[in-house]
């Protein structure tokens, strides 16, 4: 659907990224899907051509169009992939997306705080501040994350969406660790692979990584 190269990894696939666009790992699960998802894709389009295109593609590979309650008047389609995640096809002329590239945004279910926490634990500027909602974007641009603000749903079990930080060849994974509990993030456990399991400050999972 991105266009992009698909890694085989021991526990699944790897779609890589670069600086401005986000890499997406898919593993295996077990967890039952609850809804809603924790976070969905935005794809945008340079017209309304390229956007029906976009949706057609999709339809193609196995893609399904999604009710969510969207209006007649809004230009996004609303789809779901071959596993009944929700995605959006964005309708061209959106400013808030100009030259995020095709994988516009990462939307996510969170509060400002974690807006506010991300933003340090990554680097990356606040581009977006608004009654309650945040987006943070790389400083080479490209795709921005956001948190849509309250209400957020409540947490009844263990995402099966969550972030993987990788820190560089290099780093200290565990100067990593502390760093991100002082910035509010709370420790939760030390997988068999190595990998550390933290919070964030709305109880989301994420995972630190062995540097790489």
């Amino acid at each position: 659907m991105l266009g992009r190269e698909v890694v085989q990894e021991a526990d699944g696939a790897l779609v890589p990224g670069d600086d401005t666009q986000l890499s997406l790992r898919f593993v295996a699960s077990h967890a039952e899907k609850l809804p809603p998802d924790y976070l969905h894709l935005h794809l945008t389009s340079t017209s309304l051509a390229d956007q029906q295109q976009t949706v057609a593609k999709a339809l193609e590979l196995g893609a399904s169009h999604l009710d969510v309650g969207q209006r007649p008047e809004e230009g996004h389609v609303v789809l779901a992939d071959p596993e009944g995640y929700a995605f959006d096809v964005i309708e061209p002329g959106n400013n808030y997306l100009a030259g995020c590239g095709f994988l516009g945004e990462l939307a996510c279910d969170g509060t400002r705080e974690v807006g506010l926490f991300w933003s340090d634990a990554l680097g990356w500027p606040l581009v977006w501040d608004q009654n309650e909602q945040t987006a943070i974007q790389s400083p080479h641009g490209g795709t921005k994350v956001a948190w849509g603000g309250p209400p957020v749903s409540p947490k009844e079990a263990r995402n099966r969406q969550r972030f993987d930080l990788a820190p560089p060849v290099h780093g200290d994974r565990q100067a990593e660790v502390e760093r991100l509990v002082a910035l509010g993030a709370v420790p939760l456990k030390v997988g068999e692979d190595g990998a550390v399991a933290l919070a964030d400050p709305d109880g989301n999972e994420f995972r630190v990584l062995s540097p790489r």
